[in-house]
C-alpha cells in the first residue's frame, strides 16, 4: 500500500517553465486538477511531500493551500532528503510512489515501490517509470498518477462519494 506520495514541482506539477516578469518576478502555473487529487489523496490519509530542486515561495504557498505539510526545496541530494522523511514517518521504499520529470529525479525514483512521470518527461525517466501519464507536467499528470493509486487500492469511490453521496 502506498503511504507516501512524493512529488517533483517544475516539470511535474508545472510545465516546467519559468515565467519572469519585467519586473523580476517569478510566475508558475498549477494544475487544479491536480490540486483536487492531492487534497482526496490527503483526505484518504496519504501524505504527500514535495522534494525539488528549486526554491520558491509560490511552491510555499500552493502546498500549504493544499495542504501539503512537508515541502522540500532547493534540494540536490533527493534521496537523502526521501530517507530522512522515511525515517521519520517510520516508513520505507515500498510505501512510496514517486512522480518526477527529470534526470534529477532518476535515482530516487529507481528506488520506489511505484514510479511516475508526465508524457513529458525525458526519455531517461520515461523509460524506468511503472506509470506514464496520458498528459503533460502541469497540465494533469499529478492527478491522473494520483487517480491510478486510489483506485489500484480501491479507494477511488470514496472520492467520488465524497462530491456525490450515496442515496440511503
Amino acid at each position: 500500500m502506498i503511504k507516501l506520495i512524493v512529488l517533483d514541482v517544475d516539470g511535474t506539477l508545472t510545465d516546467g517553465k519559468l515565467y519572469v516578469s519585467n519586473n523580476g518576478d517569478a510566475m508558475k502555473a498549477f494544475n487544479v486538477k491536480d490540486g483536487l487529487g492531492i487534497t482526496q489523496a490527503i483526505a484518504l490519509g496519504k501524505e504527500v511531500v514535495i522534494i525539488t530542486g528549486k526554491t520558491s515561495q509560490i511552491v510555499t504557498r500552493r502546498s500549504l493551500e493544499l495542504g501539503i505539510k512537508e515541502i522540500h526545496q532547493g534540494i540536490k541530494d533527493k534521496i537523502g532528503t526521501l530517507e530522512a522523511i522515511l525515517k521519520k514517518h517510520e516508513l520505507d521504499y515500498s510505501n512510496v510512489a514517486y512522480m518526477g520529470d527529470d534526470l534529477i529525479d532518476l535515482a530516487v525514483m529507481k528506488k520506489c515501490k511505484l514510479s511516475g512521470a508526465p508524457k513529458d518527461a525525458v526519455e531517461e525517466i520515461l523509460n524506468i517509470s511503472d506509470f506514464i501519464s496520458t498528459k503533460n507536467g502541469g497540465d494533469g499528470a499529478v492527478r491522473e498518477f494520483i487517480e491510478y493509486i486510489l483506485k489500484s487500492e480501491n479507494l477511488w469511490d470514496k472520492v467520488i462519494n465524497h462530491f456525490v453521496p450515496t442515496e440511503q
